[in-house]
């Protein structure tokens, strides 16, 4: 009995952003580059879109990012390194960066154009085929991998789904909003209307938007009529909003819990939680935590002087007296 094919074979990550959030370090490497603990953001979500069942793998990058590709090429000098000195788990561990029965395609996006255009970039990698869309600036740590919760809602529903989760209010201009049927709490609803980044008094809701797309290959002839949009710009929420008019989209409230890795604070989040979770440093990182004093990191309180007096590092020097000796 053959294995049934994934009903969805293809992921798309759009990696041809700089980075600048991360500067310095982004300059001469990709943010997707920057490691969680023992693994770069780029090799999480190709673990992720590889336990959904995708085997094409289409990396639309851009310049400085052939980090990228090296990193899912074989390096023989390397492995051949490790096996003379009996290094057998790091050879494992290499090897299995990138399982021999997924393909790589690489696309060069010739213009910082926007989402949207990245996507459209990889169209003719992609074919006429639902595919996913994974931003690894998210990173999503759930049980079930995230784009497997969602190609389960897409062969239920066999329609576009979107990821999304709550955010604060005040938050909403970072994200592409949606407002859904049958109140916001629900699993999986229809999206009746998404809106990039509104402000918060202009937002229909609170679900965002989060990195993670099913979407079906119509999406590819929204986005080439729509033109550019927003900071000029082809916007991927406007292609999507196009696409509602001829057929269903669907917001699906994943499980997991979702780092902010292209924000500096939720990627060291993501970093102390994952390495709190690592099987051989989980223990010993804990240990550490439990006995740092983290009191001592924070700036002490500034203690008011009497008035007219001096830090020792400003003190005036006493008056000399005028004496005649």
């Amino acid at each position: 009995m053959t294995a049934s094919r994934p009903v969805i074979r293809t992921a798309v990550f759009p990696v041809a952003g700089r980075g600048t959030r991360f500067l310095p370090a982004t300059k001469a490497s990709p943010k997707e580059m920057l490691p969680v603990v023992d693994k770069p953001l780029i090799q999480y979500a190709v673990e992720e879109a590889l336990a959904a069942g995708a085997r094409r793998l289409v990396f639309v990058t851009g310049a400085s990012k052939r980090a990228i590709e090296d990193h899912f090429d074989s390096d023989q000098e390397l492995e051949h390194m490790l096996e003379s000195q009996g290094k057998s788990d790091l050879l494992k561990q290499l090897r299995s960066v990138l399982p021999s029965y997924a393909s790589c395609i690489y696309i060069r996006q010739p213009a910082p154009l926007g989402l949207g255009h990245a996507v459209l970039c990889a169209q003719p990698a992609v074919g006429a085929e639902p595919f996913f869309v994974h931003l690894a600036d998210d990173l999503i740590k759930s049980e079930v991998a995230c784009l497997a919760q969602m190609a389960r809602v897409y062969e239920a529903k066999r329609a576009s789904v979107l990821g999304v989760e709550a955010v604060a209010r005040r938050d909403t201009e970072k994200y592409g909003i949606v407002a859904v049927e049958g109140g916001e709490k629900a699993t999986t609803s229809r999206v009746r209307q998404i809106v990039e980044k509104p402000k918060p008094a202009a937002a229909p809701s609170n679900l965002a938007v989060v990195g993670r797309y099913v979407l079906a290959p119509a999406i590819f002839e929204h986005l080439e009529r729509i033109g550019q949009g927003a900071g000029g710009e082809i916007q991927l929420t406007d292609g999507i909003a196009a696409l509602m008019h001829e057929e269903a989209v669907y917001a699906y409230r994943f499980a997991g819990k979702r780092y902010d890795c292209g924000s500096k604070l939720g990627y060291l989040q993501a970093t102390v939680e994952y390495a709190l979770g690592h099987p051989e440093l989980g223990a010993a990182f804990r240990k550490y935590l439990e006995a740092l004093e983290l009191t001592a990191a924070k700036p002490s309180p500034r203690r008011r002087r009497p008035r007219g007096s001096r830090g020792s590092a400003g003190r005036r020097a006493p008056r000399r007296s005028r004496g005649t000796g």
